[in-house]
């Protein structure tokens, strides 16, 4: 049920979709999903807690590894891939009705979660450039701030357009530790 539920929230929206919606696809009446849940919010709270638990197990578990920034940043990308493909349905609700869920206090352990993200990968970028594996010149909130949205929006198109979790992924570490630019020829010998 909470499954289908997370499936028309991302397709409706989640103040859009009604109960009644939700039950429909569940195949019983209104009344009886309160014997599962005592509200809508409940069912939200339920899909969005357990995307969040699961993006910082994922990086908690990066930052301890050991790692060197490198390593952890590149953990964090497969980590994130996989988590936001496994968890479609809240990343939809969050980017589409984040207005709401930010304003009710049943949803304040987001605001927390997010800023616990956002240090996770700003502390292994100022982490890399304090080691010289990163350049010096980067704004790590910002650069933190770029590759998340690369990273959360493809969640919208890469089943339309075929690629696996772990070709974004690949894709997006070799573009931040190799760049675009083809390395420099060297001149022949005359």
């Amino acid at each position: 049920m909470v499954q289908l539920a997370g499936e028309l929230f991302a397709q409706k929206g989640y103040r859009a979709t009604t109960v009644r919606e939700i039950a429909d696809a569940a195949g019983i009446l209104s009344g009886s999903l309160y014997h599962h849940f005592d509200s809508k919010e409940s069912i939200g709270d339920e899909i969005l807690s357990g995307f969040i638990n699961d993006v910082l197990a994922d990086y908690r578990a990066a930052a301890d590894s050991g790692g060197s920034p490198r390593d952890v940043l590149a953990q964090i990308v497969r980590s994130t891939s996989h988590t936001l493909a496994r968890h479609r349905p809240a990343l939809a609700m969050l980017q589409n009705d984040w207005s709401y869920f930010s304003g009710q206090p049943r949803f304040g352990y987001l605001r927390k979660a997010l800023g616990e993200i956002e240090r996770a990968w700003v502390t292994q970028l100022e982490r890399g450039q304090a080691e010289g594996v990163f350049r010096a010149d980067l704004d790590a909130r910002l650069t933190y701030r770029l590759l998340r949205d690369v990273l959360w929006i493809p969640s919208q198109w890469r089943l339309a357009e075929g690629y696996t979790t772990d070709q974004v992924a690949d894709a997006l570490m070799r573009l931040v530790f190799e760049g675009i630019t083809a390395p420099a020829r060297s001149a022949e010998p005359q």
